[in-house]
């Protein structure tokens, strides 16, 4: 009797390993469709209120992105370059852009690779690539970093850091920033060792503490994706001069009232 439970114990455990085995190894392989969700469509049905050009951005890997630009007065005004989060589509910002048109501000932002049509498939470092395509865009157009304000939102929080680290930036606007993407994992998989398996790590923790520009952090504390105490910790480890934007209410699509406009319109006016 004492053999036979000995065995069914040995065997459940041998089980549990093997069922655990098998969530890593599909965790591993498909983290990224995981992480990136191109094909997500919120907060769609608005109508675009500000004018905007539709440009094609070549990457230095030969790949074509769809961006929208929109050109104010590039000589008078600074140019907020926008890093979307890891889902949905250029439309699904049309009701955060729409506020741009009464700021003094042009902006470009741009879909990231496998997103609204373009080829290719995301990663870390191919976000990082296709970020820097933008930012060159811009260059091939007279502007210098000084004229440029990067923006990043959630996952673009990562490609903002990584672009912005070691430069001469106007300034940079991070909207619900995450610490790394292992920490932010960790929430959603606790018991899975993220940092062993994961691939786009993203460490905005260890990049933010190489930026020395203005700063703007944006998050609320209800959000349910990225914790507000990640935004917090963004904020403390920046660099002076930096502001926040802080809510009690705000989930991680931050609501774009007139109180979160005037924060951000505020801190645009005082980089012109």
């Amino acid at each position: 009797m004492k053999i036979k439970r000995r065995n069914f114990f040995l065997e459940l455990f041998i089980g549990i390993v093997a069922i655990y085995l098998i969530i890593l190894i599909f965790l591993f392989f498909f983290q990224r469709n995981l992480m990136y969700h191109p094909d997500e469509n919120n907060y769609s049905g608005d109508n675009l209120e500000v004018n905007i050009e539709k440009v094609t951005i070549k990457t230095t890997d030969n790949i074509n992105l769809l961006g929208w630009f929109h050109n104010k007065n590039l000589k008078s005004y600074k140019t907020i370059v926008y890093f979307h989060g890891n889902a949905g589509t250029l439309e699904n910002r049309i009701h955060k852009l729409n506020h741009f048109k009464d700021m003094d501000v042009n902006f470009l932002i741009i879909a990231w690779r496998g997103f609204s049509g373009n080829k290719g498939k995301p990663s870390e470092e191919g976000l990082y690539t296709d970020g820097a395509s933008a930012i060159n865009w811009l260059k091939e157009k007279g502007l210098n970093e000084e004229d440029i304000i990067i923006y990043g939102e959630s996952l673009g929080t990562g490609i903002a850091t990584e672009i912005t680290q070691n430069k001469n930036f106007a300034g940079l606007i991070l909207e619900t920033p995450f610490t790394s993407m292992i920490e932010a994992a960790k929430n959603f998989y606790p018991y899975i060792p993220v940092g062993l398996i994961l691939k786009d790590k993203y460490e905005n923790n260890e990049k933010i503490k190489n930026i020395n520009i203005p700063v703007l952090v944006m998050h609320g504390e209800a959000d349910q994706i990225v914790p507000f105490w990640m935004g917090k910790k963004i904020f403390n480890l920046a660099s002076e001069p930096k502001y926040s934007y802080f809510t009690k209410y705000d989930d991680h699509m931050m609501e774009y009232d007139d109180k979160l406009v005037l924060a951000l319109k505020s801190f645009v006016d005082s980089l012109n």
